[in-house]
């Protein structure tokens, strides 16, 4: 398959099923407001690191999580009742996404949570477009999550833990206000062997879009 080069003024993607094997589907584009919600309507999200362009994905499969599959251990059931633990939605929107990305920093990887990225993803947040999950311990930030709400669907993007369990626990309560919303489907993006653990699946890219057909409409849900 082609690449795909956008113009920088563009907010129309070819269609998701001409992405290459891998995945990648564009280069260039913009990260305004509007251009991000259509790509996540299509099943396409940003991921490029520091000094390149931006690289627009669409993987397949896909990693979903059913948010009443998802699977808690009973160990973290325990940890979770024992109460040492808060967890807040939106109250720490840009913290959340600085962390997951110096988490990575911190370990000596690259990061997609560029200065570019955070500033688009903190004005979809103001626009109601973009949640974070936070958790805490001790009054401090510990775990959390972040990623676009459309419809009935969560786009995840990234998380972080800075203690044992914390993003777990983000998670959790991500799934717990899902669940109490109607919503259906949590878009994980890429498959790891961490997600998989907690009940996510993979899924033909086909049958992902026909679920964002149905379900991830023009909505503020969440």
């Amino acid at each position: 398959m082609p690449l795909f080069v956008l113009s920088p003024h563009t907010r129309i993607f070819p269609p998701a099923d001409l992405a290459r094997e891998d995945g990648l589907l564009a280069v260039g584009g913009n990260l305004e407001p509007e251009t991000l919600l259509n790509a996540y309507e299509q099943g396409i999200f940003p991921w490029y690191n520091r000094g390149e362009p931006i690289l627009w994905w669409s993987p397949d499969p896909r990693l979903v999580l059913f948010p009443q599959k998802l699977h808690i251990s009973r160990r973290l059931r325990r940890k979770i009742r024992q109460g040492r633990f808060q967890t807040t939605l939106d109250r720490a929107f840009s913290e959340v996404m600085t962390a997951c990305a110096n988490v990575r920093l911190i370990k000596g990887e690259e990061t997609w949570i560029t200065e570019e990225m955070l500033q688009a993803y903190v004005d979809l947040h103001e626009m109601g477009w973009c949640h974070s999950v936070e958790t805490w311990l001790d009054g401090q930030l510990v775990g959390g999550l972040y990623g676009v709400a459309l419809g009935q669907v969560f786009f995840g993007e990234s998380m972080f833990s800075l203690v044992s369990d914390a993003s777990k626990i983000a998670l959790k309560a991500l799934v717990d206000h899902m669940m109490d919303k109607g919503m259906k489907l949590i878009d994980c993006q890429v498959t790891t062997r961490h997600l998989l653990s907690m009940g996510a699946q993979e899924m033909e890219r086909e049958r992902f879009l026909g679920l964002l057909r149905r379900y991830a409409r023009r909505q503020q849900i969440f």
